[in-house]
This record gives structure tokens, C-alpha cells and sequence, in this order.
């Protein structure tokens, strides 16, 4: 995906955290037939034109299987997952694309599952319960899914303050956390009750 187009969707002061996307074994899978199906018409075009030379016409019905194929690819390769310091976003589509996103802190609970295979191969599903309209987002055989889990967990735990040496953020910032906060409140990703009761929070500190 293009690098622009992401960096286009980050708020101020958001940061990518993590990328990934659907196993390999889901692109193997999707077009694995592909394969089979080019590879019978190679074979049989190619006896077939050892008896009737116009035959060889019918190697262009490779092409079908072949475009098939990199559609697939395009749409796995476009196919991403990326937790940032602030939210976890699922972006699909080749050329319309399709966000969905979920806030860190609305996130209540993150549950992995694994199979045998899962384990051995490195894939596994993730499913995300959140507090928004979502409700549920669940994130289907993806790479490293340990990983997945572990940076999203440890964004949301790192939301609203930073850490420098073990330390938390000086008082000084919170000024800055707040704008930050409004920030995400103007671009809907922090409703106002949330906004004024993090506010709230923070001030407490100070």
C-alpha cells in the first residue's frame, strides 16, 4: 500500500506502531487453484499442439488464471492491519478503499486463538471487543499474531502518557496531552464525554 495514502490518515502526533497482514497461507490458498488450472492448460495445449498446430492459440488461455492470480495478490498485498500509538486500524481495497478503525482506549479486551498448524506456521486469529458501535473486530489468520496482540496491548497501556528512562512524563506535558486529546476529539475518535473526563484526569495531576 502506498506509504502516502497511510500517512495520510494519521492525526497529529500518531505514529505507526506495527504492520501486518493475512498469513501467506490465506494468498497460497486463494490461488492455489489458479496454479492448477494454468498449469492443466500449459500441459494439454501444449499435446494438443503436437497434432493440430493452431493449438498453440490456446496458450492465451493461460492469461486467464494468470490475471486472476495477481488480482488475488494485489488484494492480499492491500489487505493491511497496522496498530498506531492511538488506534488499530484495518484498511482493504485495491482501488476503493474500505477503513475500519477502532480507538485504543474503547479496546476492553484482546483474545488469540491458534491452532496446531497456527502455532507451528505462525498464524492466528485475533479478535478485538471494544466499546464502539464495532462491537467486535476480528482479524482472521494473520502473521504473527503474538506480536500483534503484544504491540496494540502495549499502545493502549502507553495512551495518554509517555515513559523516558522508566519515568513518567513531566507534569509540564500535560498541557500537550490535552491538545493531543482534543485532537482526536475534533476528528471524532475521541467522543466529548471521553475528551472531558480525560481532561478532567489530567488536571487532577497537575
Amino acid at each position: 500500500m502506498a506509504k502516502g495514502y497511510i500517512q495520510g490518515m494519521l492525526g497529529k502526533n500518531e505514529r505507526i506502531v506495527l504492520v501486518t497482514r493475512q498469513h501467506w497461507f490465506v494468498l497460497f490458498s486463494a490461488i492455489l487453484g489458479e496454479i492448477l488450472f494454468a498449469l492443466a492448460v500449459i500441459v494439454a495445449v501444449s499435446v494438443a499442439a503436437l497434432y493440430f498446430h493452431p493449438a498453440v492459440f490456446g496458450f492465451a488461455l493461460v492469461l486467464v488464471p494468470v490475471i486472476s492470480a495477481l488480482r488475488d495478490i494485489m488484494i492480499w498485498n492491500n489487505h493491511e492491519y497496522l496498530v498506531t500509538n492511538r488506534r488499530v486500524i484495518q484498511i482493504s481495497g485495491i482501488f476503493n478503499k474500505n477503513v475500519v478503525d477502532s480507538s485504543l482506549e474503547k479496546v476492553n479486551d484482546v483474545k488469540m486463538s491458534q491452532s496446531f498448524f497456527g502455532r507451528i506456521f505462525d498464524y492466528g486469529d485475533v479478535e478485538i471487543l471494544t466499546a464502539s458501535e464495532i462491537g467486535v473486530n476480528l482479524f482472521k489468520r494473520i502473521g504473527d499474531p503474538v506480536k500483534f496482540k503484544t504491540a496494540m496491548l502495549n499502545a493502549k497501556e502507553q495512551m495518554g502518557f509517555a515513559e523516558s528512562g522508566g519515568h513518567v512524563r513531566l507534569l509540564d506535558d500535560i498541557p500537550a496531552q490535552i491538545a493531543e486529546l482534543d485532537e482526536l476529539r475534533k476528528k471524532g475518535i475521541v467522543t466529548e464525554t471521553e475528551f472531558q473526563a480525560k481532561k478532567k484526569e489530567l488536571l487532577a495531576k497537575m
